[in-house]
């Protein structure tokens, strides 16, 4: 059963802090820098701009920087200010930003896939660069030799990508709607199981390390939580949005998720609330078990 949103009187809305408008094209990615009043942005236009707040209260790019050509997705680890974007042409490129966030300097560049790269993702405890490409490989690479780890191939070319730490697990979503489980170790992976309950290629994915929980959007409109840590197969749809769901951010502290999507609206859902289950696929391999029983 889909949980949907109902008007409620005087029901609070967000507030709008800020507004960059400076962009000629369209903005693949933006992430906030935290305890900084900064913003990163890539933009297809082939630039990478930090944007700090000034003392006037409107934010101007400290960093303007042009690739040579378009970057597809980004990640960006706050602690060493680490900056790894996929390119178009299937290349990752690492940066490293000044402490200030004055000053961006080239660090590592990967030939990973050989198509556009659609995620990409740094993991800093494993000292790992997670990437997937239009070629269907899921790779990761050692940041710190820059060596090729391994590689998995996938039926579909994915879209999502979610890495959990202390279970080594790595959560792939694709354009078939499935959302695959892999066990990553130095030089090798093994699948642990699929899952599926989407009508519609997999846009989104979001992993709460806390309360082990998956949450993934959907170009069905719809968004489902799945219960990982559970392990009692617990799928949560959520129904909010009236086009794909093109982001998802969790807030564990409050234990609230934000959607946001191509229909223009953000959604924001108190997840501390009973809800119904929903009916979703699980891989036939591992039918008898419960899902993600292995987790």
């Amino acid at each position: 059963m889909a949980a949907e949103i109902l008007p409620q009187p005087q029901a609070r809305k967000p507030c709008l802090l800020s507004k960059i408008e400076a962009f000629q094209d369209v903005v693949s990615t933006a992430v906030i820098i935290p305890k900084e009043d900064g913003v990163i942005s890539v933009s297809e236009d082939r630039t990478i701009r930090v944007w700090l707040k000034r003392d006037s209260g409107q934010y101007w790019p400290s960093v303007y920087h042009t690739m040579t050509t378009s970057c597809s997705c980004m990640s960006f680890n706050p602690e060493t200010r680490r900056l790894s974007l996929g390119t178009d042409t299937g290349s990752i490129q690492e940066f490293i930003l000044s402490e200030d966030y004055n000053k961006m300097t080239p660090a590592s560049t990967y030939q990973a896939h050989q198509g556009r790269v659609s995620v990409v993702l740094f993991v800093l405890e494993m000292e790992w660069l997670l990437s997937t490409g239009q070629d269907k490989n899921f790779n990761w690479h050692c940041s710190e030799s820059g060596q090729q780890l391994g590689t998995y191939r996938t039926a579909a070319w994915v879209s999502g990508l979610q890495f959990d730490v202390e279970t080594r697990h790595a959560f792939v979503g694709d354009q078939s709607g499935q959302v695959t489980i892999l066990k990553l170790e130095q030089d090798s992976c093994s699948l642990v199981t699929t899952f599926k309950g989407h009508t519609g290629n997999v846009t989104a994915l979001c992993w709460d390390p806390v309360q082990r929980v998956l949450f993934s959007g959907s170009s069905d409109h719809s968004i489902i939580m799945w219960d990982i840590g559970g392990r009692k197969g617990t799928a949560i749809e959520l129904q909010g949005h009236n086009d794909k769901v093109q982001g998802l951010c969790y807030a564990s502290h409050t234990r609230q998720l934000i959607s946001c999507s191509s229909d223009g609206g953000i959604v924001i859902w108190n997840m501390d609330v009973t809800r119904q289950e929903c009916v979703c696929l699980i891989d036939p391999r591992v039918a008898g078990q419960r899902l993600v029983s292995e987790v």
